[in-house]
């Protein structure tokens, strides 16, 4: 039986999964070490570009990253008339701030992240994604948390009272191809927290097989929602962004997300 880890094999970087396997062809490993949280690893592939790996659990390459980031940012950020503070728990390689530094309404990005060392690695390697840290909105706040479960009601509760009146948040959910995962009910469970307007969302990440020990087999779900006051419909954009257009400290257009 094949053990349910992701590891460098030979030439290959290999991800396994419930009776199948996933292989991306290193090219050169750039970096491995480890902070006081977990180890990481950067290699450069032969089709995906650079390939960031956490505690032996591919994260991120530079040819797929965008459908995850852009997604996660403009789905909640598009949906209300004028965004003006954001923010961001996680998120340390820095795409999302990119993809916030594109909304000029924003005027504060706050960061939570744990670990430092992982920021440099992304500064190093991945500069381009990294490049959100360098809007001068951001303030990235380096510290511990208190730990819950991604889909815990307490951190939740704290979190829509933190919100304003149809303030709108946005979180990474399971898997639409996740057999223990009941999208109706994970709404219906939300809809005691959140008073507004609650919606389900995917995006296609070909290189993302797992999160920890959840499979999301290349489709990562969103949960939005959003807190009692003015109306948010998460599947009409009200503050629609220019795909072409290139503004905030990115370098390019965006490449996947657009308002239609």
């Amino acid at each position: 039986m094949l053990p349910n880890v992701d590891k460098v094999c030979g030439c290959l970087f290999i991800m396994y999964l419930e009776g199948q396997a996933h292989y991306i062809k290193v090219e050169k490993v750039l970096f491995e070490g480890k902070s006081k949280y977990q180890r990481m690893m950067v290699f450069l592939s032969s089709g995906y570009g650079k390939v960031f790996v956490l505690d032996g659990a591919l994260q991120l390459t530079e040819k797929d990253e965008c459908s995850y980031q852009e997604m996660m940012t403009h789905l909640p950020l598009c949906s209300i008339p004028a965004p003006n503070k954001v923010l961001l728990i996680g998120g340390g390689d820095g795409g999302i701030l990119r993809e916030i530094s594109r909304h000029n309404s924003v005027h504060h990005i706050d960061i939570c992240e744990i670990d430092t060392v992982l920021i440099d690695v992304y500064k190093e390697f991945f500069p381009d994604i990294a490049i959100g840290y360098d809007d001068p909105r951001v303030t990235l706040n380096v510290q511990d948390g208190p730990e819950h479960e991604l889909l815990d009601s307490p951190f939740f509760k704290l979190a829509a009272k933190a919100l304003r009146p149809g303030g709108v948040m946005c979180i990474q959910a399971e898997s639409l191809w996740y057999q223990p995962f009941d999208i109706k009910q994970l709404i219906s469970s939300f809809r005691h927290i959140f008073k507004g307007s609650i919606s389900y969302a995917w995006t296609i990440v070909p290189t993302y097989p797992r999160h920890v020990s959840t499979p999301f087999l290349g489709v990562i779900g969103f949960l939005l929602c959003s807190t009692e006051g003015p109306y948010v419909d998460f599947k009409v954009p009200v503050n629609p962004i220019d795909p072409d257009q290139i503004s905030g400290v990115a370098k390019q257009p965006l490449k996947f997300y657009n308002s239609e």
